[in-house]
């Protein structure tokens, strides 16, 4: 049997559909709005999925929202556009789900990346001890929050008051910026690394390589593959779209 498989003549395979939308407008813009600055596709107000108007705190965030869609093509690509991803669950969920919120970063420094290290072998627990060291006493001597590490993978059981002092940075937040704080921790797996970012104590290239120590180590180790190197990429961008989207608050 041939492993060939033609069609007639003038007959055409149809091609996988594209269900991105369609890019519906010509220019985008920014202009001053109640409570901000809103971004607008010919003149009209970008809405969010829960049909907010999408204003922003501040024309800086406003400008880098406008550039992802004014990047787009003939079809609009929700994953290319992080910062807006970020924007539209500020306004459309934060407003009730703040506590939760919170309590998740929170829930991530009891747990964080940074304090369970590998029993070997040498070059990953030197490796690890030089990139999450320096960022546990950074914690420590900046925000007061003493975390312990470990070998291995038991539980650690850390200081409720380090604890609370997270969660209490995080409640104090405003909803975009607490919104890129829960992201970034839910990427780095580490509390630790994402209030560094947001203290501009790290950019999101900092975090990325912090954050993915072990992966990195892994890849020298075996070599690389498209899928692992795709998912690097992937929260490369995120961690650096949380990055932008804080400073331009």
């Amino acid at each position: 049997m041939s492993d060939k498989f033609e069609t007639k003549p003038g007959v055409r395979i149809p091609k996988p559909e594209d269900t991105r939308p369609k890019r519906f407008y010509t220019t985008v813009t920014v202009e001053p709005a109640e409570g901000g600055y809103a971004v607008l596709l010919d003149g009209r107000s970008v809405k969010t999925p829960a049909k907010m108007a999408l204003v922003l705190p501040s024309e800086a965030l406003a400008g880098l929202i406008a550039a992802e869609w004014e990047a787009q093509g003939e079809r609009i690509d929700a994953p290319s556009m992080p910062a807006t991803r970020l924007c539209f669950v500020a306004l459309d969920r934060l407003a009730v789900t703040r506590e939760d919120t919170a309590a998740e970063v929170t829930k991530y420094a009891s747990t964080d990346l940074l304090c369970f290290r590998a029993p070997e072998p040498p070059e990953l627990v030197a490796a690890q001890a030089a990139a999450w060291d320096p960022m546990l006493d950074w914690a420590k001597e900046t925000l007061g929050v003493t975390l312990v590490s470990a070998t291995g993978l038991l539980p650690v059981e850390q200081d409720p008051v380090a604890l609370t002092l997270v969660h209490n940075r995080a409640r104090e937040l405003d909803d975009i910026a607490l919104t890129a704080l829960a992201h970034a921790t839910a990427v780095c797996g580490s509390a630790v690394l994402s209030l560094a970012l947001l203290e501009d104590r790290i950019d999101g290239e900092t975090a990325f390589a912090l954050s993915t120590v072990d992966e990195h180590f892994q890849l020298s180790q075996w070599g690389e593959d498209e899928e692992a190197r795709e998912r690097l990429d992937n929260l490369r961008t995120e961690l650096v779209a949380v990055e932008k989207v804080l400073r331009a608050l």
